[in-house]
């Protein structure tokens, strides 16, 4: 047999096969790892068939055994679902409810005063009132202030009508004190109507009219100064400036801190009115205020208009240069906080009583008692100060609930 190059079998197929391109010997990998996978996977399936115990049942298909794997393979590649996060409940919005504030009384009517005399009030913030009425720290609803004017006290019978004899005298001190009385001094009762300052509840100012010597104050006032500790004021002419005759003794007085001395004018024998000027109403409150600023060391508050006159312009006036309270000589009945008597029209029963009302300030036209009308007047003035304690108790209940809805958040609560 010759011998041939001629390739054999083998040679012929290795020879084709690196013939081949690269995609088909790529393919060719690809399907001959496939059939091994495929091969390895049934051989696997039958082992494990093998070691189970003999179903009842036929054997399952492959093709189940590979719809098993396939969709447990997915399982696996499927994403866990996030739970969503639960809804916080919002409570139910609470229903505020407007509360109607009720409304206010009247203001209270002495039945005791003359017609003519009506209270007349000056606070106009209605909380600011009900705050300052109602204050624990304050003085009481029904709490008074009696004014008393007093000119000449006479050793023996007084001839004038504004003069009282020292028996007399001691009679009406001896009754104002057994009635539950306690004398305050200007600024005490400027406090008082301003704010409800907390005074006595029966409370009396003692005013004595013009200049007087010190003795005068020695031996109808002082006793009473010392034993019950009173003090009395007094209504200070300036005309005579620093040439005063009574001038250092009633300093020496005002020093020991008993006598108050306030403004009665500069001259004082010319009466202030609507139509006087404005230099002259400057002069009266204005050079009267220095004149005590420099002599007695102290500023007036109270101006006791000169022969009972008055009106707007030198109310305003007073205001202007300082003054808080002013005195005319009507004697309309006790003062209470928020709470004056006086007249809006002229009472032809009492004509040298001059209306009030029209000026517009209570504070400045306070009304005093002549000493002929105290005595007489004074169970009066009590009975008042019990019916206002009484009314203000009646309607206390229906003023706080006004203020616990109209005020107590901007003024909060009352002490």
């Amino acid at each position: 047999m010759l011998y041939t190059d001629a390739p054999s079998p083998f040679q012929k197929h290795t020879m084709n096969k690196s013939k081949r391109s690269p995609c088909t010997s790529h393919s060719s990998r690809f399907y001959f790892t496939f059939l091994l996978f495929t091969s390895s996977f049934l051989l696997l399936s039958i082992l494990l068939s093998a070691c189970q115990p003999e179903p009842s049942s036929p054997t399952s298909d492959v093709n189940v055994l590979y719809t098993q794997a396939f969709e447990t393979a997915l399982a696996g590649l499927q994403p866990t679902a996030t739970p969503l996060p639960s809804e916080t409940p919002v409570p139910a919005a609470t229903e505020i409810i407007a509360r109607t504030p009720p409304a206010l009384s009247s203001t209270f009517v002495a039945s005791q005063l003359n017609p003519l005399d009506t209270p007349h009030t000056y606070i106009e913030d209605t909380c600011q009132y009900l705050h300052d009425r109602w204050n624990s720290n304050n003085a009481a609803p029904g709490t008074l202030a009696m004014v008393i004017m007093f000119h000449g006290i006479t050793q023996e019978k007084a001839e004038r009508i504004h003069d009282i004899s020292k028996q007399d005298f001691k009679k009406i001190m001896d009754d104002l004190k057994e009635q539950g009385f306690e004398a305050i001094n200007a600024t005490q009762l400027a406090d008082f109507l301003d704010h409800n300052a907390k005074i006595p509840q029966r409370s009396v100012v003692l005013i004595v009219d013009d200049r007087h010597q010190a003795e005068s104050f020695n031996e109808h006032f002082r006793p009473y100064y010392e034993n019950w500790g009173w003090q009395v004021i007094n209504g200070w002419i300036s005309a005579f400036g620093g040439e005063d005759a009574y001038l250092q003794e009633n300093v020496a007085l005002s020093n020991e801190g008993w006598v108050d001395y306030q403004s009665h004018g500069f001259i004082h024998n010319e009466n202030m009115t609507d139509n006087s000027t404005d230099e002259f109403l400057k002069q009266e409150l204005q050079g009267s205020k220095e004149n005590l600023q420099t002599y007695f060391n102290k500023t007036p508050i109270a101006i006791i208009w000169p022969g009972g006159n008055f009106g707007v312009r030198p109310v305003q006036a007073a205001r202007q240069y300082g003054y808080r309270v002013g005195f005319t000589i009507n004697p309309r009945g006790p003062v209470m906080y928020n709470w004056i008597p006086l007249a809006d029209q002229q009472d032809p029963a009492r004509p040298i009583y001059l209306p009030e009302g029209y000026v517009n300030d209570p504070r400045m036209v306070l009304p005093r008692y002549w000493p002929s009308q105290v005595r007489s007047d004074l169970d009066t003035i009590r009975n008042i100060g019990n019916e206002a304690t009484a009314y203000a108790e009646q309607n206390k209940a229906t003023e706080l609930e006004y203020y616990d809805i109209m005020c107590a958040g901007t003024l909060g609560q009352i002490p």
